[in-house]
């Protein structure tokens, strides 16, 4: 969530203490030259359904390994292997409860369980604290240690993701955490869902809270407890929705205050004369003013409904808009497919393609469109629905459809074939964010949960 002013670090890199992902861990997906002759299906409603067959695949990838689970992020080609982002399965809450399927309710019931699970058996704390990310599934790591057990560890306890070093917990995925909880309470008149999105809300209260000149809550900690010095926009637009929902669910006020500092800090980081938001601060003082990431633009949006910043949608429509055709130097789309969406920041826009993203890992790809953040845009147009928005929305949700169609062939969940034409790939080509990691061309459960969203016109920012 910084620039260049400061560390490199986001709420998508990693938050722990000192491990990374390894060198063969993340390497671009071939695309055979045959998927070009494919033709897509038709139909909203189809592409639907396979997205949602996805996020079902993505759960159901460890059946012998326990009932209380949670969908592993990226198909196995990513070298990721059974990690589960809290964020993405937060999403696939979200997501499943788009469908009027009573399978979809399910669903979102049993991620909502096992976030529950996460919360009350952590291997070290019982603070309401969840963690960046956790595995759920046996595999061997790179420097062969094993790894056995699925989401519930043989002694009871969550199985935090401590080989990729993701043991860290940040606020805006606790955001979305309780987002989701909170949007379960709402819909399952359950109250263990309200309790479990208090202890969260408590939780960015105590740890998050800051008096520094800019306001808002900060970052985090990493995953020695240490709190992480850095402010985000997109983190405080998170507790827009999280607080907001907390207030309308319980009828205490002081989340109302809340909601309203996370608000304040997220307003200062308006810039009127480009008609855009900042990403955040390193310091609680000094605004970061590059790179500027395009969720702080479209959630911002979702979060506020603010006619005064609606302009930050244009910005990102326009700043951030990119073509990833084949032929291009880095790209990896298929001869004779093309696809429109925005990059992740204005520092993709401008990647060195001379240099991989880290080692090991493939050249970026300047054009490489962001599904997710494609999915955001869309949703945002749709929100906003000013003249010409609903078009707009409409070919950039197409985009994702003909991505979910033809990119990311032959990829699996724990070891089995994920259905042909089911999951949206994270990027149409390896893509740097310019924070410090990138996206690339594997089915992702959270592209594919924001593009249901999109579809569905499901705003989760807004109760």
């Amino acid at each position: 969530m910084t620039g260049s002013q400061g560390p490199v670090l986001s709420r998508r890199a990693l938050i722990g203490t000192g491990l990374g992902v390894g060198a063969a861990a993340l390497t671009a997906a071939g695309s055979g030259a045959a998927q070009a002759l494919e033709r897509p299906s038709t139909g909203e409603g189809s592409a639907r359904r396979r997205a949602h067959a996805f996020l079902a695949a993505a759960m159901d990838a460890y059946p012998d390994h326990g009932t209380v689970r949670l969908a592993q992020s990226y198909t196995d080609q990513s070298g990721l292997f059974s990690t589960a982002f809290t964020y993405d399965n937060a999403l696939a809450i979200l997501a499943a409860l788009t469908s009027r399927s009573q399978d979809g309710r399910s669903r979102a019931v049993a991620l909502g369980d096992a976030l529950l699970y996460a919360q009350a058996h952590d291997p070290a704390y019982d603070d309401g604290r969840l963690r960046q990310a956790y595995n759920v599934g046996p595999y061997t790591f790179y420097d062969g240690s094993p790894q056995p057990d699925g989401f519930v560890r043989a002694d009871g306890k969550a199985n935090v993701g401590t080989q990729f070093g993701f043991t860290g917990t940040a606020v805006g995925d606790m955001a979305w955490a309780g987002i989701a909880l909170s949007t379960l309470a709402r819909r399952t008149g359950k109250r263990r869902f309200l309790d479990g999105a208090v202890r969260i809300g408590e939780w960015i209260e105590r740890v998050g809270r800051t008096e520094e000149p800019l306001g808002g809550y900060k970052f985090g900690v990493d995953g020695a407890d240490v709190r992480l010095p850095f402010t985000s926009t997109e983190h405080n637009t998170d507790l827009i929705g999280l607080f907001g929902q907390l207030a309308l669910l319980t009828r205490d006020r002081v989340w109302l205050e809340r909601r309203a500092r996370a608000e304040a800090f997220v307003r200062n980081m308006w810039e009127p004369s480009g008609g855009f938001f900042y990403t955040g601060t390193n310091d609680g003082v000094t605004i970061n003013r590059s790179p500027v990431p395009e969720d702080t633009q479209t959630w911002t949006r979702l979060a506020l409904a603010s006619r005064a910043h609606s302009r930050s949608v244009d910005w990102a429509a326009t700043e951030l808009a990119v073509l990833d055709t084949a032929g291009r130097r880095n790209s990896t789309v298929p001869a004779g497919q093309s696809y429109e969406g925005v990059g992740f920041s204005s520092a993709s826009l401008v990647a060195n393609e001379d240099t991989p993203i880290a080692t090991g890992q493939p050249k970026p790809d300047r054009n490489g469109v962001w599904f997710e953040g494609t999915a955001h845009l869309a949703l945002a147009l749709r929100d906003r629905h000013a003249p010409g928005d609903e078009a707009r929305a409409r070919r950039l949700i197409a985009s994702i459809e003909r991505a979910q169609d033809l990119l990311g062939r032959d990829q699996t969940l724990g070891g089995g074939p994920v259905a042909a034409r089911s999951g949206v790939v994270s990027a149409s080509s390896p893509l740097d964010t310019g924070f410090g990691f990138g996206y690339y061309p594997y089915r992702h459960v959270g592209a594919t949960a924001w593009y249901l969203l999109a579809a569905a016109r499901t705003n989760p920012l807004r109760a």
